[in-house]
């Protein structure tokens, strides 16, 4: 159930549901797959994570164990606390994007899939700031070819989904889509781009509390949270080049 939208002016009193006012696709009509460098179904991972207990999984427990996924594009030395065997192989990291765009056309074909939309929500790759390989598309697709260290894996999955005019949302705060080049390929193929972290753990609390806190006129001396979780993304963070990618986007949302 989403929330409502606000059409008009305020007094037209015109504030139909979201789901009502776009054509949302429904739930049943949504295929899931995923890439990912460790071989686990997606109810082997689910227990393995232990964030939903074995009563919430039950229940979907067949639909789970159907999403198998397909070998990622990986590298340790982006996220050096997990050690993957699901792993794409290529002379370049020019080869591996087309791996994932022939992933991505497979993936359709075989679901009779209309349309697709991919979500990067895979682990905070290290700290990378933007430099020249990421200026044009032209240095972009130079810089694979080279192997150049400023292209992360998260990258390859930008490049490749907007080449295959799908539409691409960042759910980690890594460069990844948010560089010059990608946006203009983006812009040139009219393909939607979004996301930059989805904060919704201890940043949306942060970004929810602190407001309250400054109205109240409460000084902080500082914030300290913790991943009560204990799950892959809390091992991924105990790195301090990973860890400072999401201290980044974390301190834009305490700043003022």
């Amino acid at each position: 159930q989403m929330a409502t939208i606000r059409l008009g002016k305020r007094t037209e009193k015109r504030a139909p549901l979201i789901k009502d006012f776009v054509p949302l696709a429904k739930l049943d009509d949504i295929v899931f797959g995923a890439w990912d460098p460790i071989p686990d179904d997606a109810l082997t991972a689910a227990k393995k994570a232990g964030v939903l207990e074995d009563k919430d999984i039950e229940p979907i427990a067949d639909f789970l164990k159907g999403i198998k996924p397909m070998p990622a594009v990986f590298d340790n030395k982006y996220v050096t606390r997990i050690h993957g065997t699901n792993v794409k192989k290529g002379k370049t990291k020019r080869d591996l994007a087309e791996q994932l765009r022939q992933d991505m056309r497979d993936f359709k074909a075989k679901n009779k899939c209309d349309r697709l939309v991919i979500v990067w929500c895979a682990s905070t790759e290290i700290y990378i700031k933007a430099g020249p390989q990421h200026a044009t598309i032209e240095q972009f697709e130079k810089a694979m070819d080279k192997n150049d260290d400023a292209i992360a894996p998260s990258m390859l999955y930008a490049y490749a989904a907007i080449m295959e005019g799908i539409p691409f949302c960042n759910g980690a705060p890594n460069l990844c889509v948010d560089t010059p080049a990608l946006l203009k390929l983006a812009q040139d193929r009219g393909v939607p781009i979004s996301g930059k972290d989805f904060k919704t753990g201890q940043t949306w609390m942060k970004t929810v509390v602190a407001p309250g806190l400054k109205a109240r006129m409460l000084g902080l001396a500082g914030w300290y949270s913790t991943n009560i979780l204990g799950n892959r993304d809390g091992e991924v963070l105990d790195d301090p080049q990973s860890f400072k990618t999401k201290e980044e986007s974390k301190l834009s949302v305490l700043h003022t």
